[in-house]
């Protein structure tokens, strides 16, 4: 995992959550996947009051957004030490209104990631993707798997790709919102 500031530099996860949730708030639950310092996972806390699930395969990780939320007086928080590519969610089908997947498209198996977060959906839910590195060996597997006939992938095009894995499952694209482009 990069350093926190580092990683904090790419991101201003208020106005990225503005983007992508509904600014009055909700009572929808939420499922972040890889939630690493809690960057995104105590922001979208502060706007639910549904649980918001905060898995990662990091035992610090887990335990850094624990304390975080517990500091914030967040009870609405479930932190878990979870191999979720391996093992799954542990999430009940159609429990969660939101799916959070941030800068994990690098990892082994992307499209079963995809696959997961879908399956935890609600209708209607919400699945949200953010990836920023295009130059590690996970992403450029990844391009290759989702590879459009018309040339490469760039940053602004990836909800193309993932219309692929929609395809595949079955189901619609409804919005893809390009938060910024490189």
């Amino acid at each position: 995992m990069p350093d926190e500031d580092y990683c904090a530099s790419f991101f201003h996860p208020e106005g990225v959550l503005d983007r992508l949730l509904d600014a009055s708030g909700s009572d929808c639950n939420m499922v972040e996947f890889g939630c690493g310092y809690g960057t995104f996972t105590l922001p979208a806390a502060k706007r639910t009051r549904g649980l918001v699930t905060a898995l990662d395969i990091e035992p610090a990780m887990v335990r850094l957004v624990a304390q975080r939320a517990k500091a914030e007086s967040l009870s609405n928080v479930h932190a878990e030490v979870r191999d979720f590519v391996e093992h799954g969610t542990g999430l009940a089908d159609r429990s969660q209104g939101h799916a959070m997947v941030f800068n994990l498209l690098h990892i082994e198996a992307p499209v079963a990631l995809i696959r997961e977060a879908f399956r935890v959906l609600q209708p209607g839910g919400v699945l949200s993707v953010i990836h920023w590195r295009s130059d590690i060996e996970g992403f450029t597997r990844f391009r290759r798997i989702f590879r459009r006939p018309t040339g490469s992938l760039r940053c602004a095009r990836i909800g193309q790709t993932l219309d692929c894995v929609h395809r595949d499952l079955g189901l619609l694209a409804v919005r893809h919102t390009c938060l910024f482009t490189h």
